[in-house]
């Protein structure tokens, strides 16, 4: 089954639709700094770099189904907000847009938990709304990927659409997965990290394992005010997408508290204090060590990783469409050729 992905970024959600027997066919990003690490992983793919509101809906192909998650600043507790006031708040309306006009078999959205504040409902509703005037059966659930195979706190909206005449039912969230994960889980095995390069530039080829590198400089009041660390046998914090607020390592103990929003590192561990490089985001995020991601500014390597859907989140999702949609269509399963290296995926376990 083919799909089309739109807001694409690195590719966290159509890795995860491959590994469970899609195709990425068509892809949209229009960020310049991921396209190289989404042509790097997705080398069969057609990328199209065009803002999406500058993409008529003849040049998308037709597919099985369309997937994406629209910018989630606008929607986000930590930020300003302003949900559908804002523009990229109001990208939703274009994925809207492609989907009345390819009627795919579903669709899937996903997005921060925030669009569930009260204060986002009346546009939320909107949203909804539309996409069953659009002609689907519509299901949303706040989820924590950590019940998904994956060793991260994570809460994400999941949106998910069933074509009301071609499929004619409404989609059943999987149950979550009996083991969770910790971060000794991910990253235990990931030795040596080294320091970005000055001015946060990367190794690029000198690093053994690719990624393997950490944003340095000082810590803001701000993330000085809660604890940064979670230890080995715990969930990651939630990976963000600045690397300025990545979590800490787990070799540190977790930092003292002082007083209300404030917090130092413990006295005579100082050294033992830094974030989580690139590659142990990815890590976390359950990429796999052979997903290259391209750039000069280590900034950017953390933004695509903590602007990505987790692979095996994705996967989990993705294998039970497929499994309805195989029962509608009468297809059989097919294993994805996607190269993954078994021990760096965690879905195994």
């Amino acid at each position: 089954m083919n799909i089309a992905s739109l807001f694409s970024g690195a590719g966290g959600l159509d890795f995860g639709f491959e590994k469970a027997g899609f195709h990425t066919i068509w892809a949209n990003e229009y960020d310049s700094t991921i396209w190289d690490t989404f042509e790097h992983n997705f080398p069969k793919t057609k990328l199209d770099k065009r803002s999406i509101v500058d993409v008529p809906v003849s040049e998308i192909p037709d597919v099985d189904g369309i997937v994406g998650g629209p910018p989630c600043q606008s929607w986000s507790e930590a930020g300003a907000g302003r949900g559908i006031n804002d523009k990229r708040g109001q990208l939703f309306f274009e994925y809207i847009r492609l989907l009345k006009d390819k009627q795919p078999a579903f669709f899937l959205a996903e997005n921060v938990s925030g669009i569930l504040h009260p204060k986002h409902k009346e546009a939320f509703d909107s949203i909804l709304d539309q996409f069953d005037q659009a002609g689907y059966n519509v299901s949303y659930k706040l989820l924590n990927a950590h019940d998904y195979g994956v060793p991260q706190d994570r809460l994400r909206v999941i949106i998910v659409g069933f074509h009301k005449k071609k499929v004619g039912f409404y989609f059943e969230f999987p149950k979550p997965l009996d083991k969770k994960l910790t971060l000794k889980d991910a990253i235990w095995d990931l030795r040596l990290a080294k320091p970005a390069l000055p001015f946060n530039k990367t190794n690029g080829s000198k690093l053994k394992t690719p990624n393997h590198e950490y944003m340095t400089g000082g810590f803001s009041t701000i993330y000085m005010s809660r604890n940064r660390v979670r230890s080995w046998d715990e969930p990651s914090f939630t990976i963000q997408a600045g690397g300025r607020h990545a979590p800490l390592h787990p070799q540190a103990p977790k930092m003292k508290f002082i007083e209300q929003n404030k917090r130092i590192f413990v006295p005579g561990k100082e050294d033992l204090y830094r974030r989580l490089s690139v590659r142990e985001c990815a890590r976390v995020q359950t990429f796999p060590d052979n997903f290259i991601f391209k750039y000069r500014d280590v900034a950017d390597g953390y933004k695509m990783i903590g602007n990505a859907v987790p692979v095996e989140f994705a996967y989990q999702i993705a294998k039970k469409i497929y499994d309805d949609l195989s029962g509608v269509f009468k297809k059989p399963r097919i294993i994805s050729s996607v190269k993954i290296k078994q021990k760096e995926i965690l879905s195994q376990k």
